[in-house]
């Protein structure tokens, strides 16, 4: 019996409610075959960490502390081949972030913490008890739904775990990009119902910060401005943007960073040509550097025409 197999029937305390489950679910769809070569490459895997863990130096001084920017590093490592669409990059890096998990598992489980079955084990029973639609009679045919049975879900185990309600943004991480963290408060706030209706209403609301911070920071005005005050109108409108890209289905960090990617190739364009010219562009001018910046544009283009 296979390692997730023998957890659902211990869930389900006897045989025959576990054979009622299995055959409700789609696990019969992993064939016996692949599920031996999934469990012994993974076995593998935790072998080389005890190898590792007991044999390399570098190895046996890491702590959960001084993996912890190693593995953010990894992280945005993983993004960017996720953004190229660079699947042999992508399993590169999802090897990476594995390890790293395997990693603090072990460690972990050498303090008498936890070790990593007691990791899967939880992420199972949080995946079945946060799908009831799926393994419970709950019923959810929709996106929206599952989203707000979620939430639901999420904010009532983190009362009963702590014996004191908590609020529905307290989930957000702190330390999450401001970004990032803009868009998931308002998903948040959206699985509690607290959301415009049409995104008409949303633009008008992004017309609306628009104009307030326009009237903070004119630039026909030659009087100084209130950078403060400038400063939370632009948050303001920033917010109200996210949130409009949310409701288009645009998530607003990915579209940012393929900005940011199609301003780097354009601009090392530009550098490249002026330099093969023997000019500087030090001494170009605005229009000057137009002319390769617009060269550039027009071969992106043509390349995504012809692919």
């Amino acid at each position: 019996m296979f390692g997730f197999e023998y957890f659902l029937l211990k869930k389900y305390k006897n045989q025959f409610k576990y054979n009622t489950f299995m055959k409700n679910t789609f696990l019969n769809t992993l064939s016996p075959e692949w599920k031996q070569k999934a469990a012994d490459a993974f076995l593998n895997v935790l072998q080389i960490m005890e190898d590792l863990r007991a044999k390399c130096p570098w190895d046996k001084k890491q702590t959960i502390h001084s993996l912890r920017h190693l593995t953010i590093e990894e992280t945005y490592e993983l993004s960017e081949a996720i953004i190229a669409n660079d699947y042999s990059e992508i399993k590169k890096e999802i090897g990476d972030i594995f390890l790293h998990l395997v990693f603090y598992s072990k460690i972990a489980s050498e303090m008498g913490a936890f070790d990593i079955i007691d990791v899967l084990e939880a992420l199972s029973e949080k995946l079945i008890r946060r799908h009831p639609h799926i393994y419970a009679n709950t019923k959810a045919d929709d996106e929206e739904t599952v989203k707000r049975n979620w939430e639901q879900i999420k904010l009532s185990e983190k009362e009963n775990q702590s014996h004191q309600e908590k609020t529905i943004l307290g989930g957000v991480p702190k330390s999450l990009p401001a970004m990032v963290k803009a868009y998931r408060i308002q998903e948040k706030a959206r699985g509690a119902g607290f959301d415009w209706e049409k995104k008409e209403q949303v633009w008008q609301k992004v017309e609306e910060e628009l104009a307030e911070f326009k009237k903070e920071f004119d630039s026909e005005n030659a009087q100084s401005v209130n950078l403060q005050k400038a400063e939370a109108e632009f948050g303001d409108l920033l917010f109200s943007l996210i949130n409009y890209a949310r409701f288009l289905g645009i998530n607003p960090e990915d579209a940012l960073e393929k900005t940011n990617q199609k301003f780097i190739r354009r601009f090392n364009f530009l550098e490249t040509q002026v330099r093969r010219e023997g000019k500087s562009l030090q001494q170009m001018t605005l229009d000057e550097m137009d002319t390769y910046w617009n060269q550039a544009k027009r071969m992106e283009i043509q390349q995504n025409q012809e692919s």
